[in-house]
């Protein structure tokens, strides 16, 4: 097996849109409710925090050596009021697909040598 892979996305976890809508004062209110990390070799992990970088990792996956294509989909829940009244779920969830990535995982082996010769 190779090095962990580290996930993370620092994308916002929330999106406020005002629009008006025939002289109504719109706000919804978009949160993440979910992380799918296709990790390119048949594995999805699913999160609901978006991870961090090194060293504050949170999310990982180990490799065999080769070349992988990775991508996240992300699910978004969201909220809506009308003239500042009271907020009301939108039906149903939506996802955004982030632009993959593609990588090499290379395989490091040791080799005993003798420090004299």
């Amino acid at each position: 097996m190779g090095l962990p892979v580290v996930f993370f996305t620092d994308s916002p976890t929330t999106q406020t849109f005002t629009v008006d809508i025939r002289g109504f004062s719109v706000v919804i209110v978009a949160r993440v409710q979910s992380y799918a990390w296709d990790t390119g070799d048949g594995t999805v992990l699913t999160t609901t925090q978006p991870g961090a970088p090194y060293p504050d990792h949170t999310i990982t996956h180990d490799y065999a050596a080769g070349t992988y294509t990775a991508s996240l989909t992300t699910t978004w829940a969201a909220t809506y009021s009308v003239d500042g009244g009271v907020q009301a779920d939108v039906p149903g969830t939506t996802t955004t697909q982030g632009d993959p990535a593609t990588f090499t995982v290379r395989q490091a082996r040791s080799v005993l040598t003798d420090p004299y010769d």
